[in-house]
């Protein structure tokens, strides 16, 4: 089958929880508006998480893995992520399922015209400090961004692989997607959808992970901004 779109799902500690990713992913194979497969990266998970994907890639020709020696971070996941996609785009959602894979055929709809199409979680199902904390993140994020997105947290996310994969690796990657496609002059937009209350297992960022990093990895993206190298190859002898 030629795929048109690999779905990215990060795993960390989640074996409550993916059962339900292979149910829900089969069924949106079933209506998805593009040929899409599933890549897990298991991130050094200390569980069942692993003995759980190979048991579900195994079974599935639509699930694929990688699987890191240790525990990396998320946005080393993602990044592993994008390297390891080989299909014209590239999806990310998490694997607790509080976004859900339909939503995205409504991400696909955007895609040709934009180089990275987002969600914006509508009525949101987190607790009041969750909800407070990622708005006053996400306030600080824009004022040094200037990105125009409202909620880059929000883990459901549809990009063009060619910029997916030129995106260069730093922690804290996962909160500025937008912005790193704006550094190579690409197009971005945001989409509202739904969003869920987790069902099983724990989260994995709390209050100081949501306010303090984003504020560190602000003045890193400065950073990365100001030294950004952004080129267009016209011509080549290559065929």
């Amino acid at each position: 089958m030629e795929y048109r779109l690999t779905i990215v799902v990060p795993v960390y500690n989640e074996q409550e929880n993916l059962a339900r990713v292979e149910k829900v992913f089969n069924t949106y194979f079933t209506i998805a508006k593009a040929p899409s497969k599933v890549l897990f990266v298991n991130d050094g998970s200390s569980d069942k998480s692993l003995e759980m994907i190979t048991s579900i890639c195994d079974q599935n020709a639509h699930f694929e893995y990688i699987s890191f020696s240790k525990n990396c971070g998320l946005s080393a996941a993602i990044k592993a992520g994008f390297d390891y996609t080989d299909t014209e785009l590239v999806g990310y959602i998490d694997s607790d399922l509080q976004t859900a894979p339909e939503d995205f055929n409504i991400l696909l709809e955007h895609i040709d015209t934009y180089d990275l199409v987002t969600g914006v979680r509508t009525n949101r199902k987190d607790s009041f400090v969750k909800n407070m904390s990622s708005t006053i993140a996400n306030k600080i994020r824009r004022s040094f961004t200037h990105d125009g997105m409202d909620d880059t947290g929000c883990p459901l996310k549809i990009i063009k692989t060619e910029f997916a994969q030129r995106i260069p690796m730093f922690r804290g990657l996962h909160r500025f997607l937008p912005a790193m496609i704006l550094l190579q002059n690409g197009k971005v937009t945001q989409i509202p959808v739904q969003h869920f209350p987790r069902v099983a297992g724990s989260p994995k960022f709390g209050v100081w992970n949501r306010l303090l990093g984003p504020l560190v990895d602000c003045f890193a993206y400065l950073w990365m901004k100001k030294k950004y190298i952004n080129y267009t190859v016209d011509s080549s002898s290559r065929g």
